[in-house]
């Protein structure tokens, strides 16, 4: 714990101070870095009680739906779903809350998942041609083995239920056999050469389907990508038969039964074959493929995937991908289900990647009874129920919808008033979709319960179409609350130019969760305001219209603008206001001026439960210019105002009265305090591209990085001294001064201030801080009637880079939040007897002035540096220069263990800490080596300790910046494992055992074991032991569960064995009484004859 201790007693400085974080004397920057005194010595006595050792940097939780799924498979008993992506990740899914995500390091795509059934382990194929077992018996899994094919690439993968040895088939068309407990390859090879007939000229392709016959597990069959189908006789090292087809094969599923299997080809045909004849197939069929009028069978896209599921009270189900005829351009991607003579066919709004059907039981060789199919799309995950004939979805518990339109930015608010979250979800679950199947969700496995550390937490998400999404983000969940679309409160745009970009894209959001009044703002330089209301309302939404656009002009001198008084006069050089307090009606725009591409509204409309409309505020279009996008809102429910600003200027308008206030461009607000020469220009003539904010694409780092800093960023370090001097340094030509980003608050704007008044922090991409005190009126009735006054004092403050973040700190160091109205329903019934009245929260730091004495202190961080300064002496009692070399992308003061700090992400990837008041480096961590433009616009703090971003245009990904989550991560985070007994294979009888093949006889180790087929060539494959290393594998391969349940099978298989041996020990005895008995008898008969009567 330190103290730190300021004492201001006259002391006058003009550099900042000199260390990151300095004790030495206080910098008292003033208006532009003029030299102040402090009007009384004061003591500043902050115990800051945070120290490094509170902060830890680690990922928690992803959410929303895998980006480029590749790969799918399911465990049948755990019930868990893996997810591999095309980036090398794996989403490993059970119960709501039960949701995991690992990484490969490698980054290599991920071909092929297989489940280690029951055992609490996962085989990863990844197209670096490497295996990998992944240790699910941990919260975070982690790689136990790797092994990496050197000469050969992996194409597919096949691990028998309850063996401990996986077929790997390659490109070469040979197929190789690894121990999953050792992660070593078999001297055991099925040579590509050897499996087909010598006479056989050509290659058969890559190996594209491994399985073993359900009748005898010593029989593999092998599939090759030409169409050759071989049964290899493991024991004896041979062919049994070869099937060869004129078309290629996709993919073999086997009759549980294990006489017949069926394969799926490349011309859209089904091909169904029995094993004892394998010269033809019994059945061809094209499901989708008719008969043209010439005889000929129209052609068809191949069927990726065939799975062929029996039932023991119906017809086998045929349910495949693909298949469609050619001629029908445009046709959705199809799953077709066939089920006895019934054909279903159910469209897919995205590409099918991977299907799965899911059956009762793990055992290939019992009646399998498929329940439900899994069907993973190129952008969503679909389960389909299979016991009910119209084959309804399931509900998906997952928010796998994040990125129904491009999500355009994010808000994360910790700490919310509890009621918030109930209201949103029982409004919201009005409008929810029906339809659904009945059952419960099939993926139920694992374990998670609700952690200590919980409390309401809300994500809100703006997408690309205009709608806007409030999610419960609480224990490290995510549940969608409510959904509301922006576009309702506008008319249908007539025509539209479908190559423009969607009007409504949501460029920013803020939100009040005290008051619930919430604002939005769109990329059409348009601003929407709602009140929360539990009724249904008819509202009339009231228009108002804003200019802030410059026109070309002469350059502005020092002189000219001196004689400027604080509220100047509309000029030449400044937007066209309207006047303080009219609006400006539709219809009665001046020449000169278009309306926006938006209409609102104008007739009253009948508006839902929830968010409803109540102003929008839209910027004018002047000469046939579009406006410039807004680029800061802020608004206060206790002032009743919201204030926004654009590369032009401010504008503030009273949302109680539906005015506008203030209306000036960025030069007027310094009044006569300007210290630059400059010229005004008109907005560049092209609109903003918007593509970078809509698709948020990886591809343009470059580019949209340099245009995510303000616009001034190259030159800004130079266009200002940090002393005021004779000669006035000059802005370049091509700047405009951005407002960056704008706070209300209660503070002091002049030096001589000595109480706080509601106040306005504007921040400017110049690094200049404006404050703009204001006169609201305290009561109720004239808040409504008497208009609010404001105007630039000429306080000023000043920085490097442009201007972030304000925030404010009492003299104990504690947040001031800013004042807010409880939220009451304007909608409900008149109460007679308790008329409504506004409801008001300040937190005034004049509070606490009986123990330090008046003031409170101030925060601001820019783009380059963090600055605490004394109001209202404006003194800077700490600086701190955050980075030299890149520049700050987001800035939050947020509550953090019990005190306060500054959160910070840079550009470059880093994310720091810093203390408050004392600016000490708490944290700095290199987190992201490559930030994107998507990163960028989306990366926000929130209080508690947590952070996230966009990882993926469908991802959302969460981190927390706090030691005490990352020790309590573990038990947030659900239990992929939980022990489970593996269920008894079906009594097969004596008699099916006897005559059908004994599948239980067939030893692998036998075969495959360095005893009997020696070692593998080291050349073939790399060994590389994983990061959990042995005492990992031992977990995971021979842990108790797994040891007891090996142990339970040996014993069934062994006391099986005993039994059949048994009976067949009984059935020789019988044989040889029998012999004995006729023996007897012959030679009885034969007892009394001579030798030559025979």
């Amino acid at each position: 714990m330190k103290k730190f201790r300021k004492v201001l007693d006259g002391l006058t400085t003009s550099s900042p101070a000199s260390g990151a974080g300095t004790m030495g004397s206080p910098s008292c920057g003033s208006a532009a870095g003029t030299p102040t005194t402090a009007p009384t010595p004061k003591e500043i006595d902050i115990q800051e009680t945070l120290v490094s050792e509170n902060f830890q940097l680690c990922k928690t939780v992803r959410h929303g739906f895998p980006y480029q799924p590749t790969a799918l498979a399911f465990d049948p008993v755990q019930k868990i779903l893996a997810i591999g992506s095309r980036s090398g990740g794996v989403r490993i899914l059970g119960r709501p809350g039960v949701d995991c995500y690992c990484q490969h390091e490698s980054g290599a795509a991920v071909l092929q998942l297989q489940f280690l059934i029951n055992e609490g382990a996962l085989v990863t194929a990844c197209a670096d041609d490497t295996l990998h077992l992944w240790n699910l018996r941990q919260r975070r899994p982690a790689v136990l083995h790797s092994l990496k094919f050197n000469r050969e690439r992996i194409t597919f993968c096949h691990l028998p239920f309850q063996s401990k040895w996986l077929y790997v088939g390659t490109e070469r068309g040979n197929t190789h056999i690894v121990n999953i407990e050792s992660f070593i390859l078999s001297g055991y090879v099925i040579m590509w050469n050897k499996a087909i007939e010598l006479s056989t000229k050509t290659h058969p392709g890559p190996v594209v389907h491994l399985s073993d016959s359900p009748k005898d597990e010593g029989k593999l069959l092998v599939g090759f990508e030409s169409g050759t189908v071989v049964q290899w006789d493991l024991r004896a090292k041979k062919v049994d038969f070869r099937i060869y087809y004129d078309e290629a094969i996709h993919s073999v599923s086997w009759h549980h039964e294990g006489k017949q299997f069926m394969c799926s080809h490349s011309d859209g045909s089904l091909t169904l074959w029995s094993l004892r004849n394998t010269t033809r197939p019994v059945q061809v069929t094209f499901p989708h493929g008719k008969i043209l009028k010439d005889g000929k069978k129209e052609s068809c896209k191949p069927i990726l995937k065939v799975e062929y599921k029996t039932t023991r009270s119906s017809e086998p189900f045929i349910i495949f991908s693909g298949g469609l005829s050619y001629d029908k351009a445009g046709r959705r991607p199809t799953l077709t289900i066939m089920h006895g003579k019934a054909i279903t066919v159910l469209e897919m709004d995205h590409p099918i990647v991977e299907f799965m059907v899911l059956c009762e039981t793990p055992y290939n060789n019992e009646v399998q009874d498929p329940y439900a199919v899994v069907v993973l799309l190129e952008k969503d995950l679909i389960v389909v129920d299979l016991t009910q004939s119209n084959f309804p979805v399931f509900e998906n518990p997952y928010p796998m919808d994040v990125h129904e339109s491009p999500v355009t930015c994010t808000a994360y608010f910790a700490d919310c008033p509890p009621d918030i979250i109930p209201i949103l979800y029982s409004i919201g679950a009005k409008h929810k979709k029906t339809g659904y199947s009945q059952k419960e969700w099939p993926v139920s496995g694992g374990t998670w319960t609700l952690g200590s550390h919980t409390y309401p937490e809300i994500i809100v998400t703006g997408h690309a179409d205009g709608s806007i999404k409030f999610w419960d983000a609480s224990a490290i969940t995510l549940q969608m609350l409510y959904k509301m679309k922006t576009s309702k409160v506008f008319e249908k745009p007539k025509g539209g130019d479908s190559g423009e970009d969607d009007p409504f894209v949501v460029q920013m959001v803020s939100w009040c969760p005290q008051s619930r009044i919430f604002c939005v703002v769109g990329i059409s330089a348009h601003i929407i305001l709602y009140r929360f209301s539990k009724y249904d309302a008819n509202a009339q939404i009231v228009a108002l219209e804003v200019s802030l656009q410059c026109e070309a002009e002469d350059v502005i001198s020092p002189s000219e603008t001196e004689n400027n008084p604080c509220f100047s006069e509309p000029g030449s050089h400044s937007p066209q206001p309207h006047h303080p307090h009219a609006t400006s009606p539709r219809g009665g725009t001046p020449e000169g001026m278009k309306d926006s591409c938006l209409k609102v509204k104008e007739r009253s409309v009948r508006v839902p439960p929830g968010y409803q409309a109540e102003l929008v505020v839209q910027l004018q279009w002047v000469d046939g210019e579009p406006p410039q996008q807004i680029t800061s809102v802020d608004i206060n429910s206790a002032y009743g105002l919201l204030a926004f600003g654009n590369c032009n200027g401010l504008a503030v308008v009273d949302y109680l009265q539906k005015t506008i206030l203030l209306c000036m461009s960025t030069l007027d607000l310094y009044g006569s305090s300007d210290p630059y020469q400059r010229l005004t220009r008109s907005p560049r003539r092209n609109r903003q591209s918007t593509s970078g904010l809509t698709e948020l694409s990886d591809n343009q780092q470059s580019i949209d990085m340099e245009r995510s800093r303000s616009p001034t960023s190259e030159s800004r370090e130079n266009s200002f001294s940090r002393s005021r001097s004779s000669s006035v340094s000059s802005i370049d030509r091509d700047t405009k001064e951005a407002i960056t980003t704008l706070q209300f608050g209660e503070s002091y704007a002049r030096k001589n201030d000595l109480l706080p008044t509601p106040c306005l922090w504007v921040g400017t991409s110049l690094g200049v801080v404006l404050l703009i005190p204001m006169s609201i009126p305290t009561d109720q009735e004239e808040r409504m009637e008497e208009s609010v006054t404001m105007g630039p004092s000429g306080a000023m403050l000043m920085l490097k880079g442009s201007v972030l973040r304000v925030g404010f700190l009492d003299c104990f160091g504690t947040l001031i939040q800013s004042p807010y109205e409880i939220w009451r329903d304007s909608n409900a019934p008149e109460d007679p007897d308790r008329p409504r009245k506004r409801k008001l929260v300040h937190f005034s730091p004049s509070s606490s002035q009986d123990a330090c004495g008046e003031g409170h202190l101030a925060v601001v961080c820019s783009e380059r540096q963090a600055k605490v300064f004394l109001m209202p002496s404006q003194s800077c009692l700490f600086v701190h220069n955050i980075t030299e070399s890149s520049f700050v992308l987001r800035a939050d003061i947020v509550s953090a263990c019990n005190s306060v700090c500054l959160a910070c992400f840079c550009a470059n990837g880093h994310v720091m800490m810093l203390s408050l008041p004392s600016l000490r480096p708490l944290m700095d961590v290199n987190y992201l080596p490559l930030t994107d433009m998507r990163i960028a616009r989306t990366f926000c703090f929130t209080h508690g300790g947590q952070a996230l971003y966009l990882s993926s245009p469908t991802e959302i990904q969460r981190i927390t910046y706090s030691q005490e989550m990352c020790d309590n991560l573990q038990e947030m985070l659900g239990e992929l494992f939980t022990p489970i007994e593996t269920p008894e294979a079906q009594n097969r009888g004596f008699l099916k055992g006897f005559f059908g093949g004994n599948t239980n006889t067939f030893d692998r180790e036998e075969l495959f074991g360095e005893a009997a087929a020696g070692k593998a060539s080291r050349s073939l494959a790399q060994h590389i032991p994983g990061q959990a290393g042995m005492e990992g594998m031992k977990v995971a391969a021979s842990g108790v569960v797994g040891d007891l349940a090996r142990a339970r099978i040996a014993l069934d298989e062994r006391g099986q064995r005993l039994g059949e041996l048994e009976e067949r020990t009984a059935l020789m005895m019988t044989s040889a009484e029998s012999f004995s008995k006729h023996a007897h008898e012959i030679m009885l008969k034969c007892k009394d004859k001579k030798w030559y009567q025979f």
